[in-house]
């Protein structure tokens, strides 16, 4: 088997240098830029209960994802898969989980209690290599899997098409008459190649930025 190519993660200079170059050949991410300086590496940390965070996330606000995590990590301090495993269907729904989660996050538990995914060495592993582990999980999609990379592992070149306010972001910079399918985003983002990670952060400091002036 053909040893996979690890990548490095994005650092602060190297996110302050993709900027330059996005910002030098886009003139409308340059506008990004220009109205509210460079983004935010908005790093997380790698492990079980960044991932759980992340599955949270799906289809909801991030502000009330993040408060059934607050509510989690108040009720399991350090959050463990044997832990969540712990938990009752009450419990969970108390804390804020609808049954869907909870039994994919059940499972993700399992599978790392059982051996069968290593969420620490997803960082020796390529792009391709950790996606494809991710999305093997049940309730992990390739949304889940692609934060997680751009987020968590820091990996330079991720663009999660399928996400929202993203796609959102980018219809406002580029004067779209839409929102932009994924296979529009995909289109786009070859352009911004080999910093997609970091374009994308561009785009959600725009939409953040514009939120919270209006």
């Amino acid at each position: 088997m053909a040893e996979l190519t690890t990548i490095a993660p994005l650092t602060d200079g190297d996110l302050l240098r993709a900027v330059d170059i996005l910002a030098d050949g886009d003139p409308d991410l340059a506008g990004i830029v220009g109205r509210y300086g460079p983004p935010p590496m908005w790093a997380r940390e790698p492990g079980f209960g960044t991932l759980v965070h992340i599955v949270l996330e799906q289809q909801v606000s991030l502000a009330s994802a993040q408060a059934a995590f607050d509510r989690l990590r108040a009720a399991a301090d350090p959050l463990t898969p044997s832990r969540f495993l712990a938990f009752d269907d009450r419990e969970l729904l108390a804390i804020g989980f609808r049954r869907q989660k909870a039994r994919y996050i059940r499972e993700l538990a399992r599978t790392v209690v059982d051996g069968r995914v290593d969420i620490d060495g997803l960082a020796d592993l390529d792009d391709a290599a950790v996606h494809r582990t991710l999305v093997s999980l049940t309730g992990v999609g390739p949304w889940t899997a692609s934060v997680y990379l751009l987020m968590v592992l820091l990996r330079p070149d991720v663009w999660p098409a399928s996400d929202i306010a993203l796609a959102t972001a980018v219809a406002a910079v580029k004067g779209l008459p839409a929102r932009p399918n994924e296979a529009e985003m995909a289109s786009l983002a070859e352009a911004w190649r080999p910093w997609r990670s970091v374009a994308a952060r561009l785009f959600w400091h725009d939409y953040l930025s514009r939120r919270a002036r209006s």
